[in-house]
């Protein structure tokens, strides 16, 4: 990638998404390289999140660079190194943590000024999660007030109830 952002989706076949990765300038996609060493199809879904400029390197030339080239090959396995990493971080609140909790972070992280300017179903992606669950748990947050919900928008009420959300992490 020279310029420009792309995420990088997977989706299951109940249509539900997971934010795989952000593919930012400088980064490779390691799912098209994972399709280029072992010839099979790529099995995600990648979007554009902002204008970009990337550069598609033919099989043909990608193995013979894997072949020939160590810094082009040091890249390829610092790439999937760091790539796994971050899958691991990725699982890890997936497996471990309950909704309420993934929530109540990415409400807590991602919020400028009390207010995430992100449709709910995006919240959903961000968290791997379903936009069903997602909304039924931000209706749970505005019938106790501590959220109140907008086309797009969910506003923490205050630093009280921001202290009530990080009740809810814990």
């Amino acid at each position: 990638m020279l310029s420009g952002r792309i995420a990088g989706f997977l989706t299951g076949t109940s249509g539900r998404e997971l934010l795989l990765h952000a593919i930012e300038p400088g980064q490779s996609c390691v799912q098209s390289t994972l399709s280029l060493m072992g010839g099979a199809d790529y099995c995600g879904e990648a979007v554009a999140r902002e204008p970009g400029e990337i550069v598609l390197v033919p099989r043909n030339i990608f193995l013979r660079l894997m072949d020939l080239s160590d810094n082009f090959r040091c890249f390829v396995f610092a790439s999937f190194a760091q790539r796994m990493q971050s899958m691991m971080h990725l699982l890890d609140p997936v497996a471990f943590q309950r909704i309420e909790t993934r929530l109540a972070q990415c409400l807590l992280e991602r919020a400028e000024d009390n207010m995430l300017h992100v449709p709910q179903a995006e919240i959903a992606v961000m968290i791997g999660s379903a936009h069903e669950v997602v909304s039924r748990r931000l209706d749970a947050l505005a019938r106790r007030g501590i959220v109140t919900l907008e086309r797009g928008v969910v506003r923490i009420r205050d630093a009280a109830t921001r202290a009530e959300l990080a009740q809810d992490e814990a």
